[in-house]
């Protein structure tokens, strides 16, 4: 196969990295704003770097994988659906709904195939917790907590366009509420806190976050994020039943430390970023991709499920504006 990619910054240099040693693909086209960083990955990867967005898209395609900005999603899902081509996108879609819903009308009026970046759905925990609670072994489920901690800030310039930490950060915890559980969330009731770095303040945004939500049997969950948790990476998701609790993303690695006198040790390597964490997952996604473009497997999170996750955290901001709690029937769906 002959896959294009759009964007080579972080996630972009690693998903050229799988690309190019997969041993599916023939041949890897790379792109990006910055020409010189294209040449670079390309010439470490394996790829051919191509001299823009247009040159790429006239090269002999059979999937397109877009890891730019996020801005430029909804442009680049619309422009691959009219020309045919099968694509992978890091989430979001885009950052509004409105956008979301016009890139998803073209990829179905196209009938091409969208596939988006929720990697957790590939993480060896997340697949085990799933397998647990659908097989009945945690019995009746009553709770569950799910939790993103980034351990520092992002750049300022990306707080304006990252759509907010519940589109940004929980977005992903939303996808685990109802990928796991089954369940669809029916009722958020959500706050935040601004008060860390001065420049979340400056962007209208938070740097910590927290969720109630409701499932549609009754299971009450909870969701909180930050960017400021300076003992590392932390993504976790805890489930209780009437049985037994689990809980994915808990390791010898997690940043946590007990408080108990004979409580395990502190993490010695805790998780210091998402692309470490999830590693694995990212590599399972696009090996997935790759099987959807051959027919050889259905696509495993299309346009619609990363449109459910959407809602949930457009219903949690509305809910932190307006101090209240907001039913996700209030966000539109078309």
């Amino acid at each position: 196969m002959r896959i294009g990619l759009i964007g080579t910054g972080r996630i972009g240099s690693f998903h050229a990295g799988v690309l190019g040693a997969h041993p599916r693909v023939e041949s890897l086209v790379v792109a990006d704003t910055d020409g010189a960083r294209a040449a670079e990955v390309a010439v470490r990867t394996g790829a051919s770097a191509a001299a823009s967005v247009d040159a790429l898209f006239a090269q002999d395609l059979d999937a397109l994988v877009v890891a730019s900005a996020t801005s430029s999603h909804a442009e680049l899902i619309g422009r691959a659906a009219r020309a045919g081509l099968p694509v992978f996108c890091e989430k979001p879609i885009a950052l509004d709904l409105p956008g979301t819903l016009a890139a998803l009308h073209e990829v179905e009026a196209a009938g091409t195939v969208l596939q988006l970046g929720f990697m957790r759905r590939f993480d060896a925990g997340y697949v085990a917790a799933r397998s647990l609670v659908r097989s009945g072994a945690l019995g009746r489920l009553h709770t569950v907590r799910a939790m993103t901690s980034d351990p520092a800030p992002p750049p300022a310039a990306y707080l304006p366009l990252s759509g907010g930490l519940y589109r940004d950060c929980l977005v992903h915890d939303f996808d685990m509420m109802r990928w796991v559980t089954g369940r669809e969330v029916v009722e958020v009731y959500a706050t935040g806190s601004d008060a860390g770095p001065a420049m979340f303040r400056e962007a209208g945004d938070i740097d910590t976050a927290a969720a109630v939500l409701t499932l549609d049997d009754g299971v009450l969950a909870t969701a909180t994020a930050t960017r400021c948790n300076g003992a590392g990476y932390d993504v976790r998701m805890e489930l209780a039943g009437e049985l037994d609790q689990i809980a994915a993303g808990l390791d010898d690695r997690t940043p946590l430390t007990s408080a108990e006198p004979q409580g395990p040790p502190p993490a010695d390597k805790p998780w210091p970023g998402f692309l470490e964490r999830f590693a694995p997952a990212y590599e399972a996604e696009l090996d997935a991709f790759l099987q959807v473009v051959r027919g050889e497997l259905a696509n495993p999170c299309d346009g619609r499920e990363a449109l459910h996750a959407l809602r949930i955290a457009e219903a949690c901001e509305l809910s932190r504006r307006e101090r209240r709690p907001v039913r996700v029937a209030e966000i539109p769906t078309s």
